[in-house]
């Protein structure tokens, strides 16, 4: 159901009203991030991928490097190859200083390739076929040899002007579900510096692993990473904040490593912050970032919430760091309605709702 105002259409979706104004302006955010992409389609023979694998044409970024296929999945892939179905799309990355191309996407089909064309690869046991299993490229006939080298992938090439944050935006997007970098894997290994380190250091504290379980999979997937980068990346401001994490806390990090390496004492002071914020966590909310007393994962908006209100309480009035307990009664409102729906997953990232969860503790404990 749709009803006219002021020339434009008022659409109804679910309770939320959208009117002429907020379209205008879902459409000028995706003409701003369409514009991050511009690339050109081209085509290679396996021969040539892999000879540009060998001499290094092609740049693996390392946050792809220690991600490897195990034998079977590289088999399952060139008996693909070997029977000509289609091949998904490389995806590379002009670099602009040298002018060669980075691999966004596709590291493990190019490797896969040079290993068995240039290499010593041996073929596992294949389903569709078995006959050629355990056979290394040299012991193929040679006019087969020579029908793999000629068989063609496609790739996209992403030009130099795509910045980081769009080409690792795309990596994970193409890459969901598989067994690849998360976001927190990729900015260890892509902004690897001073400010990233100390990330990893405070990952490894004790009483948030206490104040924030997760499970074992998360833990692997750098979940504990993601946490402490967000209390930084959020606590110095939202300024720039467009409703995309992953674009605003890669630029933060990027920017951040330079400024930990120009003032070594920034380190010391960010790790206190943290350390400070955790403690007082730790005395206040007896819970901590869990919604009950024996609850074992960790809401992220709950977790952002209580920290970043606490540590901006904290700023506002530093003297609630020494009252007791009682003085908070924080059960009292964390299990009231208000709390639990700004807390809730619907459009969790907007900015206007994580600045509402976060004010909304900061004043509860300043008003105490």
């Amino acid at each position: 159901m749709a009803e006219r105002v002021g020339g434009g259409q008022m659409v109804t979706n679910g309770d939320i009203l959208i009117g002429p104004e907020e379209q205008a302006a879902a459409e000028q955010q995706i003409v701003e991030q369409s514009k991050r992409i511009d690339f050109y389609i081209t085509e290679y023979t396996v021969e040539i991928l892999a000879n540009k694998m060998r001499a290094n044409e092609y740049v693996v970024p390392r946050y792809q490097r220690e991600f490897t296929w195990e034998p079977e999945r590289k088999s399952k892939f060139l008996e693909s190859v070997i029977m000509g179905l289609p091949i998904p799309f490389v995806f590379f990355w002009e670099m602009e200083d040298t002018g060669k191309l980075e691999v966004v996407d596709g590291s493990q089909r190019l490797r896969t390739l040079e290993e068995f064309i240039l290499g010593d690869f041996r073929l596992g046991e294949l389903d569709q076929l078995p006959s050629i299993s355990g056979f290394r490229f040299t012991d193929l006939p040679e006019s087969r040899q020579r029908k793999i080298k000629n068989k063609s992938i496609r790739g996209i090439v992403l030009n130099e002007h795509a910045d980081e944050a769009a080409r690792l935006d795309m990596f994970e997007r193409i890459n969901t579900g598989s067994k690849i970098a998360n976001k927190a894997e990729v900015r260890r290994g892509a902004l690897a510096g001073p400010f990233l380190d100390l990330v990893i250091e405070l990952s490894d504290d004790q009483l948030l692993h206490s104040l924030a379980p997760m499970s074992k999979k998360q833990k692997d997937e750098r979940g504990y990473d993601e946490l402490v980068t967000r209390f930084f990346a959020y606590g110095d401001g939202l300024d720039d904040y467009r409703d995309r994490p992953s674009d605003f806390i890669f630029k933060y990090a990027k920017k951040m490593n330079l400024a930990f390496a120009t003032d070594s004492t920034l380190s010391i002071s960010y790790s206190r912050r943290f350390r400070d914020t955790l403690e007082f966590v730790n005395r206040v909310f007896p819970y901590g970032f869990r919604k009950t007393s024996n609850g074992k994962a960790t809401p992220r908006a709950r977790y952002e919430s209580i920290i970043l209100g606490s540590y901006q309480a904290l700023q506002e009035r530093p003297e609630i760091k020494d009252f007791g307990r009682e003085r908070f009664n924080v059960i009292e409102w964390l299990t009231g309605e208000p709390f639990v729906e700004i807390t809730g997953s619907d459009g969790a990232n907007a900015r206007a709702r994580l600045e509402g969860r976060i004010g909304f503790v900061r004043e509860k404990l300043v008003a105490a």
